[in-house]
């Protein structure tokens, strides 16, 4: 049986008390009262007291009702009684949101939201990061938040004028591309395994208008692989669909991105099956959507991964996941639901 993520009750603790007293593991109580075992540690530690034996020696014991004692203190202390406390259920769920499914605290509630799911209170993002940094959670601590305030460092920016070594700058894309009012045009990225040991590269593409992604493991970061990669996706598509699913696609002055022929491609007739746009050395910010997306990839695929030990099934959890993550910017829906929407109209 899993696992039940809660606070302990006084019958758990007099349970605790019992088992200890008849010398059972610490395991061995989680498993019977279905809770990790560091809930049981931590228990052991608020509950323990010095017993005088009848030989006026001491011992080490656990006392449930030392430690229900110190819990109700520790309630009172925090102050009010917290409105999560109402509702075990909704504490579990959000735990399991954050803590398991990687997602912002946002995230969780929107999820709630998206999938009309009823609990007997309701919190706000701002009281639910209160709870979260005030420490109330078992399993969700800042740590767990993914982007965290950072000190803004300034320094000095080298570009090279005008147009990029590879093809058309992107001072040269059109204007309404940066609207993000048109769907078709995508930010194209790398990832890089661990260094020395990872041959295996990913190459990711993000849609600008819905955010969704396309994650691909490469044999390596080349040029040749990234060419690869995109005529996998024409063979999917087909030339037409292709062109109008990817009108431009916008990347950075990568080594792995230099074949610009390659990616753009032409016909039999001489039409480009896209259009490709370098930005400017050093400007991670011109495909921030893309960058973005590769830090939430990294929730699941830390930096220091091999990738040559990740699965095609792996990489594709990983996109499954960020495509259904339910996004603030639009309501709580999913890049995968606009992304549909967005293709009922080009199919």
């Amino acid at each position: 049986m899993g696992r039940i993520f809660r606070q302990l009750t006084i019958t758990d603790r007099r349970k605790i008390e019992k088992m200890y007293l008849s010398g059972e593991k610490a395991k061995d109580m989680a498993d019977t009262l279905r809770v990790n075992v560091s809930t049981i540690y931590r228990e052991l530690k608020r509950g323990r007291y010095m017993h005088r034996n009848s030989d006026w020696t001491e011992t080490e014991r656990y006392s449930a009702d030392i430690a229900e004692e110190k819990y109700q203190e520790n309630l009172k202390a925090k102050g009010p009684v917290l409105k999560i406390g109402k509702d075990i259920e909704l504490a579990n769920y959000i735990e399991e949101k954050i803590a398991d499914d990687g997602y912002s605290p946002e995230a969780a509630l929107l999820d709630i939201k998206r999938k009309n799911l009823t609990f007997s209170v309701t919190i706000t993002k701002q009281t639910l990061y209160k709870y979260i940094y005030d420490g109330i959670f078992m399993r969700v601590t800042a740590d767990n938040l993914a982007i965290k305030r950072k000190r803004k460092s300034y320094h000095k920016i080298y570009r090279k004028a005008k147009r990029a070594a590879a093809g058309t700058s992107i001072e040269q894309r059109p204007a309404d591309i940066d609207t993000r009012e048109e769907f078709g045009h995508w930010e194209m990225d790398s990832v890089m395994g661990q260094q020395g040991k990872s041959k295996n590269a990913l190459v990711v593409l993000t849609e600008r208008k819905t955010r969704y992604e396309k994650i691909f493991k490469v044999k390596d970061h080349t040029a040749a692989s990234v060419v690869k990669c995109i005529n996998s996706l024409e063979r999917k598509w087909g030339h037409r669909l292709f062109s109008d699913i990817f009108k431009t696609i916008t990347v950075d002055n990568g080594t792995e991105f230099a074949d610009c022929e390659g990616i753009e491609k032409k016909d039999k007739k001489g039409k480009k099956r896209t259009e490709v746009y370098y930005c400017h050395p050093y400007c991670s910010a011109e495909r921030g959507s893309n960058e973005n997306q590769n830090r939430m990839i990294r929730r699941h695929i830390p930096k220091g991964t091999n990738f040559d030990r990740k699965t095609k099934k792996d990489i594709q959890k990983v996109e499954d996941w960020l495509n259904n993550y339910p996004r603030p910017m639009f309501g709580g829906r999913s890049s995968q639901e606009l992304y549909e929407e967005e293709m009922r109209l080009i199919i």
